[in-house]
């Protein structure tokens, strides 16, 4: 048996434990006895109670809250505090106290009998404050560096608002413009139309649509005799194939003989013989209609296949090309080639002189502006609209991403709620480990990459920050998501957590594959060193 337990076995007998051992220093004052002439008395608490003020720490549990035994572990689930004067005051269970255990969260050896666990306070405390000013010192440095993010973010919200106000102007002359050239363009057009409409009264079209309505009711006859023509061959083919030439009927007889002359068929009494080469004294086929056509006429097999496409053509298209065909054999007129009379040293004053009158000319269709033909002026106007009314578009988009990333810098769900992360979209972060290189595009994509060659797998795109907290939360910016990344054999797709904390430096520190192709990785970034005044310090005895 232990030296101290026969100390602790003695105690309350010898010493009894001061009333507010164990008491933590915001409850001191609760525990004040109660003097009613000579005896002092004490409460609970929970106010269920008044007891003795010497049964207060005397390792027996009378408060059904456990209040009157805060220094020893008599009552259960009951809470003990350390002092640990010259360093941090902690809470433990009462469980553990007067367990022969020297708990390291006492450090002044409070939670056992006096003498038992050695005082180590004024060392742990130096060495806690130690660490603390090393985190003080890390904090205030990658704080400045995090308040240069925000200036960053800041910076960039008056760049897109300066580029918003911008675009908005010129979104407004590209909206002028494109009304001008729509209106342009619908005045060509109306022209363009009228002058077609003119042409179209033209002996040359009028007959052109003549043509067509002819040749389209030729076409619909011809097919109507052809099919008349060929219900008419199944009849007197089947009279031929069918007739009995013993009833000696001339009428039918002479039928059956013009229809096979016509046709080019062999007599059916030949055909009907043996195989005896008889057959082969047929008389000499007549000469067919298609050595007897004329130069260029179509045959039948050409009107089945060519018809149906010279109906279709487009004769408006087949009117505006004739024009361009058959237009003025020049496209200068006389004026313009004045310059080959004149002296070379006058031919550059008359060029310029030229083009200025042409050019004012022009601007009211005379001369040589107004030679152009209505339908191509109607196109070109057609084709300048619709450039800048592609362009009004591109300007429109580029606003409105402008006006997004605007709302996106102080997004508490996105960089922040002051913007600090803005700093780091896309900025890549790596670790080798040996065999592979681990890669993090902060806010776009985690990558594994082989040293030794090979391709790289994805190991996810950002899908979140930290789910167990809340937007805004300085938890919340402690973790990053990457999921959906290249599937495992076998397995699932690959995924990374991305566990940061504060530090002076952008860096990963870890690579840690907690499950089959799911990874865990560490790192620092000064965006997690907050002010050190947002922390409140702890107290210190």
């Amino acid at each position: 048996m232990y030296p101290w337990l026969l100390l602790a076995l003695a105690l309350p007998s010898s010493a009894a434990l001061d009333k507010t051992h164990g008491v933590s220093p915001s409850l001191v004052s609760k525990y004040v006895p109660s003097t009613t002439g000579a005896r002092q008395t004490w409460t609970c608490l929970d106010g269920s109670k008044q007891i003795a003020w010497s049964a207060v720490n005397d390792d027996y549990c009378d408060c059904a809250d456990g209040s009157d035994e805060p220094g020893t572990s008599a009552c259960p689930n009951n809470k003990f505090y350390c002092r640990n004067e010259g360093h941090i005051g902690a809470v433990i269970q009462s469980s553990r106290v007067n367990d022969g255990l020297c708990e390291k969260e006492c450090c002044d050896g409070s939670d056992e009998p006096s003498g038992a666990c050695p005082n180590t306070c004024q060392e742990v405390g130096a060495e806690h404050r130690k660490r603390v000013d090393a985190q003080r010192k890390l904090r205030k440095t990658g704080s400045k560096i995090r308040s240069t993010y925000i200036a960053y973010a800041h910076k960039e919200q008056k760049r897109l608002e300066a580029l918003v106000a911008d675009l908005a102007k010129e979104i407004e002359v590209r909206e002028k413009e494109v009304e001008k050239l729509r209106d342009i363009a619908e005045r060509a057009e109306s022209i363009s139309a009228a002058e077609l409409e003119r042409k179209q009264q033209s002996p040359l079209y009028q007959s052109l649509l003549a043509h067509h309505t002819a040749l389209k009711s030729l076409q619909k006859e011809h097919k109507k005799h052809l099919e008349r023509e060929k219900a008419l061959g199944d009849i007197l083919n089947s009279l031929r194939a069918g007739y009995n030439p013993n009833y000696q009927d001339m009428a039918v007889l002479e039928a059956v003989r013009g229809w096979e002359t016509l046709a080019d068929l062999p007599h059916i009494n030949d055909v009907r013989k043996d195989d005896d080469g008889e057959a082969g004294t047929a008389a000499e086929k007549p000469k067919t209609e298609e050595e007897d056509e004329e130069e260029g006429f179509w045959n039948a097999a050409k009107i089945e296949k060519e018809l149906d496409k010279l109906l279709k053509t487009d004769h408006v298209t087949l009117l505006l090309e004739h024009d361009q065909l058959v237009g003025p054999a020049s496209a200068h007129p006389l004026l313009f080639d004045i310059s080959a009379y004149l002296p070379d040293a006058l031919i550059p004053s008359y060029h310029s002189f030229r083009d200025s009158v042409f050019s004012v000319l022009s601007v009211f269709g005379i001369g040589h502006g107004g030679s152009r033909d209505a339908s191509a002026e109607s196109n070109s106007a057609r084709k300048a609209l619709s450039e800048a009314e592609h362009s009004l578009k591109l300007t429109r988009d580029e606003a409105e991403d402008a006006n997004q990333d605007i709302l996106n810098l102080f997004d508490p769900d996105g960089y922040g709620v002051e913007g600090e992360w803005k700093k780091l979209d896309d900025l890549c972060l790596k670790k080798d480990t040996g065999d592979y290189t681990y890669e993090v595009c902060l806010f776009d994509e985690a990558k594994q990459i082989p040293n030794n060659g090979g391709s790289s797998f994805s190991l996810g795109k950002f899908s979140s920050w930290n789910k167990a907290a809340q937007p805004g939360e300085p938890e919340y910016y402690t973790k990053q998501h990457y999921t959906h990344g290249a599937k495992c054999w076998n397995g699932p797709h690959r995924s990374v957590e991305l566990v940061l904390t504060c530090g002076i430096e952008n860096a990963l520190l870890t690579v840690a594959e907690l499950e089959k192709c799911e990874y865990q990785i560490t790192g620092t970034t000064p965006a997690l060193c907050r002010p050190l005044e947002d922390e409140q310090p702890k107290d210190e005895l």
